[in-house]
């Protein structure tokens, strides 16, 4: 049985970006691994940290970043995939960025995240041991996003790899940012057309956010009308060669 590991910024990423993917390979008998890199629980969050759960209508006391996981839980559960991986590094706002335009500006000189986030990624390809690995281009800029993608590029020997373009930065402007645009430039565009089962999976695990559906789309009809913008289909771009064809996944 194939596997393929999906590595996720943060607990909504993998599904907003590559959901249909997702399923469709767990249909089709792949063993799909969901894993987020940035899960950890910070007690007593304090400044711009608790402004981003205060913002979502969630009172200080709430373990934020459990509630998510719970949602991440039932996300892949739509998606008909295993229990999602959880790894307990900080979100930038625990990291010193202390504002929103901070979050999608350049990453910090003292942010010493990718010390940690390289062996951390390099372990968890080690225990699944992964045909295919799934992660994001940073579309958007958020710095955590940025951070993933070269904490993984620093890493050797690794398989092929999808790179999903980050939902719902896609679609929020015309010209979103693409602040590490040329490294992928060069690698092969790849689409993957979703059949009905797989839209509706897709569909049913973003709505699983509860948390962010609010503020990220302004309510589930807000959501539908991205997703609709994505017309069933998720864009990629290829580095290495894949090993298993993939149905519904077409250069292009």
């Amino acid at each position: 049985m194939p596997a393929v590991l999906a590595l996720s910024p943060h607990l909504d990423d993998a599904a907003f970006s590559c959901g249909g993917l997702l399923a469709s390979l767990a249909r089709e008998g792949w063993r799909v691994v969901m894993a987020t890199l940035f899960t950890g629980s910070v007690p007593d969050p304090k400044g711009f940290a608790l402004a981003c759960q205060l913002d979502k209508g969630l009172p200080a006391e709430t373990d934020y970043m459990a509630l998510r996981r719970d949602e991440d839980i039932h996300a892949a559960a739509a998606l008909g995939i295993a229990p999602p991986v959880h790894l307990p590094l900080r979100e930038a706002p625990h990291r010193g960025y202390g504002s929103a335009p901070e979050l999608f500006s350049d990453t910090r000189s003292d942010d010493g995240i990718g010390a940690a986030l390289g062996p951390a990624i390099a372990a968890l390809i080690e225990a699944e041991q992964p045909e295919l690995l799934l992660a994001p281009q940073a579309i958007g800029g958020h710095v955590d996003h940025v951070q993933v993608v070269r904490a993984l590029r620093s890493l050797d020997g690794l398989p092929p790899i999808l790179w999903w373009r980050d939902f719902p930065y896609t679609v929020r402007e015309p010209a979103p940012r693409e602040p590490l645009a040329d490294l992928f430039a060069g690698l092969a565009a790849q689409t993957m057309t979703l059949d009905a089962e797989a839209q509706a999976r897709k569909r049913a695990a973003c709505a699983a956010y509860a948390s962010q559906i609010g503020f990220q789309f302004g309510g589930v009809a807000g959501l539908d009308a991205r997703l609709a913008r994505e017309e069933g289909i998720e864009r990629f771009r290829l580095s290495g060669r894949l090993k298993t064809a993939i149905s519904g996944l077409d250069a292009g």
